[in-house]
């Protein structure tokens, strides 16, 4: 679904200058001088962005996935808290109307460990010194204690959500089944998924601002991606769906047995899926854990090899990818009252925040990578495919990024780096060896 009215481009920086200065402690210091950082924003920001923003309401959407559980988790998980005040500042000198700022981290996430007091205080800091409204909201409807076993449902009322159905639409319609639903997010009630998505249905719980914003900025942070490689500016668009039991993540089964999750057939594996469902029909039961254990004792008894993850964290995953192109067609096309409109009905852009990027064990548990970039794109596809060049690796073995190229990209495109206009293949110049997540490793 291209309706590009101007040239996608991608516009890039880098914050160093020689192979050894692209390391952790040079780029961590990065993010603690404002100046360069805003030198950098400005020197990729696009006119059309910074002349679209007076008296406008924007939604500003960071990767806000997860609360820390390291320390390394600071630089390499979640868009980084200097970076967002810096786009924030710059966007306040240009008068929009109101901001939001939100996103829907995973449902056992701590929401106080994700936006601290000290941001805070910044962000009210900046809505009272330019006397402009601005937003933070947890998008969430569900959140889950699995320590304490306690699961919190209709935090919000649905009336703050557009329950958005693509139907035959959907990019899950190929794959999906006439009668029962195989499709499955692995610590979530699959009853639930069953009811948003089979043959024809294909429902998203979204938060009802983004119909009512007239530009989208996202702020993701590069990383890879169990299920999808990385993780970028489409990936984390994913976070305005409110409710992840209506974001379907992989089929149930392996590939032997129809679905997804892992390739080939194994008794065992299935079984140990079956004990999961049964365990995520229980959250905030007793019975709860005993069927985790049982869950985990067959998967472990099954000797998995890497591409054997109960969360369908391969290659071979053939759904993920389906959902988010879903969600960013209904981003930037979507209205309010549920349907998709022709033509675009918001500008959508993504600035990517790669200083420090993460790799390995993606999304949630990456190690830091001196990626030492940042970039600005009216394009989420073609700004992932920049960025998996620059991680060195091969974006068509990446489904996401082959089929967003095929139906998100035009013919005109411009990629800058530096403000020195190139190609593609001239970014490998710039790239990076970057350690794939585990069900990826000899695939990229």
């Amino acid at each position: 679904m291209i309706s590009k009215e101007n040239t996608d481009f991608v516009n890039i920086v880098t914050f160093f200058e020689s192979p050894e200065e692209r390391n952790i402690e040079n780029l961590s210091k990065v993010y603690e001088d404002h100046n360069i950082m805003r030198e950098g924003i400005i020197s990729i920001l696009d006119p059309d962005f910074l002349n679209n923003i007076d008296n406008r309401s924007i939604l500003i959407k960071p990767n806000w996935v997860r609360h820390s559980l390291k320390e390394k988790d600071e630089i390499c998980l979640r868009t980084n808290d200097n970076l967002l005040v810096v786009v924030l500042e710059i966007i306040l000198t240009k008068s929009p109307k109101r901001i939001l700022i939100g996103d829907a981290p995973i449902q056992i996430s701590n929401w106080d460990g994700i936006v601290s007091q000290k941001l805070y205080n910044k962000i009210s800091e900046l809505s009272k010194q330019y006397n402009i409204p601005i937003h933070i909201r947890d998008f969430r409807r569900v959140t889950f204690d699995p320590e304490k076993n306690e699961i919190t449902k209709e935090r919000k009322s649905l009336n703050e959500y557009v329950i958005f159905n693509t139907g035959e639409k959907s990019y899950l319609e190929p794959i999906s089944k006439k009668r029962k639903s195989g499709f499955r997010v692995t610590n979530y009630n699959p009853d639930r998924l069953a009811e948003s998505h089979n043959l024809g249905t294909h429902k998203y719980c979204i938060i009802k601002e983004l119909f009512e914003v007239d530009v989208v900025l996202s702020i993701p942070k590069i990383k890879t991606h169990e299920k999808t490689a990385i993780t970028g500016a489409l990936k984390n668009l994913v976070g305005v769906n409110g409710d992840k039991d209506y974001l379907p993540h992989h089929r149930v089964g392996g590939t032997g047995f129809g679905g997804d999750c892992y390739p080939g057939k194994s008794v065992l594996r299935r079984l140990s899926e079956y004990f999961r469902d049964k365990a995520n029909r229980k959250q905030g039961k007793y019975s709860y854990r005993p069927w985790i254990l049982a869950s985990d004792i067959f998967w472990i008894i099954s000797r998995p090899k890497n591409v054997h993850q109960i969360a369908a964290a391969w290659y071979g995953n053939d759904t993920t990818w389906r959902m988010v192109m879903d969600l960013n067609i209904i981003a930037e096309f979507g209205t309010k009252d549920g349907t998709l409109h022709e033509k675009s009905q918001r500008r959508i852009y993504s600035l990517t925040d790669g200083i420090i990027a993460g790799q390995g064990n993606g999304p949630l548990y990456p190690d830091p990578l001196p990626f030492g970039c940042l970039s600005f794109s009216n394009n989420n596809a073609l700004n992932d495919i920049c960025m998996a060049r620059l991680m060195n690796f091969d974006e068509r073995k990446i489904s996401l990024l082959l089929n967003a190229r095929k139906n998100f990209v035009s013919n005109e495109t411009r990629i800058t780096i530096n403000k020195k206009e190139v190609d593609e293949k001239e970014l490998t110049e710039y790239s990076i060896k970057t350690n794939p997540p585990i069900g990826w490793i000899g695939y990229l």
